[in-house]
């Protein structure tokens, strides 16, 4: 199975990444050093560039599951990048590095991902490193806050050279065809092969036996790999006994035995690899703090037991003076006698005549000896009392640094005590955190799909309100609105073909989502139009506010609608979702849903209750149940089967 992602793969990665430009960041995730960017793309919704154990980064096809919690890096890009625009994104060199240009109000920054040496994400203003995911120290350069950003010294680009110059290159070594090609040309092994494959040249072949009509033909093919990726935006997933054991942005010949499944993109396909193969690429979940605070506990109980041992090597030292006192007295009475006789040479020459005696320092008065196990200095200057009280005076010092040192762990102890509780309650939390469903671009609004099966849009918001005409009513959709100021503008996909019944749904919509529900009225009306006659063209002495639009011509009403909506459990294009809708498409589409209304009351745990009745998290409710309170009225769950008994 492959495990990382190769310089090739990378580029098609930044290919897919110019969607991205001119979106902003909306929110920043991180579960160890997996990172999650949630950008918003002007006219498709949220797209998520996940970066993942330093290996994979890809627009994930599916909602990544992530930490509630940001970690600390994430924590800080949130704090200084949201709402960023997103500028141009590229590859540096042929090298397994994504350089994305960020511009916030106080200037331009770089987002730069790096995919070798175990992976990094940097943050970099004016070519100083602002902030990073790994700190570390290279030989040539470290990635540290506050330190310049030193680009990691770039390798032969095979994707912009000429002949000459990839054929140069190959001349520099003497090893065979595919490792020359691997290493010297930089296409990694998978590639090298390829290469080799299509240029029907035997991988094996001594360099120095490939003539320049063979380097030609590596180079042609090379080429062809270029144009193949350059020119078709699907991948190729590679499988064997059914089970994915590659992926790349063109179709290789070296997998020509292998099964073969297209999909439309690069991250479509690493999106499969990382679905298939999930526990594998699991990253265990490491709170940074805890680890920091174990490495200090661990220094912190190194240090106590040094100042023990010292204080109670003193406290020996002292107790075996008194041991040999007479042999000791004798030394110290000796030395300083003979001190004030002798030069400090023939002091130390008399002085190592004394078989215990294993040093001396005549300068500082200082005598080394050998007194039962222990290595004693002492001063001869002073007797044996006042030695001894020397020593004991140090052990006590280090029994003090001891005490000292241990209130210091102790804190820490119970500083990673409370850390690894709170932690552990967040990881219980997320465990039970059910996981998101698929994510489609039309979430960028509200929206349901009618019982005729058409997709119904409805603005969220001013801005959302102007993008859902303009950008997504074309001229065989229809207009639906409620004659209530602030309702959403909503838009009926093939409009023209839907029945009359589809078209009072998009009315129960426009009007469930209006300010009718939050005032709590019983039912209401709403209209629907054509194309044609929504506009933003102000009649003389007029003015249309952002999000409004004038309707000219005929409305065609739909009378005493009941404010109810349905929330269930429906498929859509093969995946899992939970959709609001009007309580008769619901009806039609799902065995599993509740109903609900307005309520004076507010109820806080209704979101939270319905999500764990669908196994959701919380905030894909709250995105498309209607503002305001409401309250379930009736409940349609099918009973579970009870298990068969088995012996």
């Amino acid at each position: 199975m492959k495990k990382e992602m190769s310089s090739f793969d990378v580029g098609a990665v930044v290919r897919e990444m110019s969607r991205l430009v001119e979106g902003h960041l909306d929110k920043v995730y991180q579960t160890g050093t997996d990172v999650l960017f949630r950008i918003n793309v002007k006219n498709a919704g949220k797209s998520e560039l996940f970066f993942r154990g330093g290996k994979w980064i890809y627009l994930a096809p599916d909602r990544p599951e992530t930490d509630v919690t940001p970690g600390p890096f994430a924590a800080f890009l949130r704090k200084h990048l949201i709402n960023a625009r997103i500028g141009k994104t590229s590859q540096s060199g042929a090298d397994r590095m994504i350089v994305m240009e960020v511009f916030k109000s106080d200037g331009a920054y770089q987002l730069i991902f790096e995919l070798f040496g175990g992976g990094n994400i940097l943050l970099v203003q004016d070519g100083t490193i602002v902030n990073c995911l790994v700190q570390k120290t290279f030989r040539e350069r470290t990635t540290r806050p506050g330190q310049p950003y030193v680009t990691p010294a770039q390798r032969f680009n095979p994707f912009t050279a000429s002949e000459g110059e990839f054929a140069a290159e190959f001349r520099k070594s003497d090893a065979d065809t595919v490792r020359t090609l691997a290493t010297v040309n930089n296409l990694g092994g998978q590639y090298a092969e390829e290469v080799c494959a299509r240029a029907g040249i035997a991988k094996d072949t001594p360099s120095s036996g490939i003539s320049d009509a063979d380097i030609s033909k590596l180079y042609g093919a090379l080429q062809t790999i270029i144009a193949d990726m350059r020119d078709r935006p699907a991948a190729m997933l590679y499988r064997k006994d059914g089970r994915i054991i590659d992926l790349a942005p063109a179709d290789l010949a070296i997998h020509s035995g292998d099964e073969k499944e297209e999909v439309p993109s690069i991250s479509e396909a690493i999106g499969a690899l990382m679905s298939e193969n999930a526990a594998l690429f699991k990253e265990e979940r490491k709170d940074p703090e805890i680890e920091k605070l174990k490495k200090r506990i661990a220094k912190q109980t190194e240090t106590v037991e040094l100042y023990r041992k010292e204080a109670e090597e003193y406290k020996s030292q002292g107790d075996v003076l008194y041991m040999e006192y007479q042999k000791v007295s004798e030394l110290l009475t000796v030395l300083a006698e003979q001190s004030a006789k002798l030069s400090w040479e023939k002091l130390e020459a008399g002085a190592r005549k004394i078989s215990w005696v294993t040093d001396i320092v005549p300068a500082k008065n200082l005598v080394t000896a050998r007194i039962g196990d222990f290595e004693v200095k002492l001063d001869y200057t002073k007797s044996i009392d006042a030695n001894a009280s020397d020593i004991y005076a140090l052990g006590k010092t280090e029994a003090q640094k001891a005490v000292n040192a241990e209130a210091a762990l102790k804190d820490s102890q119970d500083e990673l005590a409370k850390r690894e509780h709170e932690f552990g309650k967040r990881k219980e939390a997320e465990a039970s955190r059910a996981a998101p469903t698929k994510r489609f671009w039309f979430e960028a609004y509200k929206w349901f799909i009618s019982s005729g099966g058409r997709l119904v849009l409805g603005g969220r918001d001013v801005k959302s309100n102007d993008a859902v005409v303009k950008k997504h009513m074309k001229e065989k959709d229809l207009y639906a609105h409620a004659d209530i100021h602030g309702a959403p503008s909503i838009v009926v996909k093939e409009g023209l073909s839907a029945s009359p019944e589809e078209m009072r749904e998009a009315c129960w919509f426009a009007l469930a989502h209006s300010k009718a529900w939050t005032a709590g009225s019983p039912e209401g009306g709403a209209f629907w139009t054509y194309p044609d006659q929504v506009s933003k063209t102000p009649d003389a002495g007029q003015f249309v506010p952002r999000g409004a639009f004038i309707i000219r011509g005929k409305r065609n009403w739909e009378y005493h609608i009941p404010l109810e909506m349905a929330v269930g459990e429906i498929f859509y294009e093969g995946a899992r979702k939970v959709m609001c809708a009007p309580v008769t498409v619901m009806e039609k589409a799902s065995s599993k849903y509740v109903v609900i209304k307005p309520s004076k009351e507010k109820n806080p745990h209704l979101n939270g209750e319905l999500a764990k009745l669908f196994s959701v998290p919380e905030e894909e409710i709250s995105s498309i149940v209607p503002p305001g309170p409401a309250v379930v009225i009736r409940k349609v769950v099918p009973e579970e089967e009870p298990a068969e008994e088995t012996e």
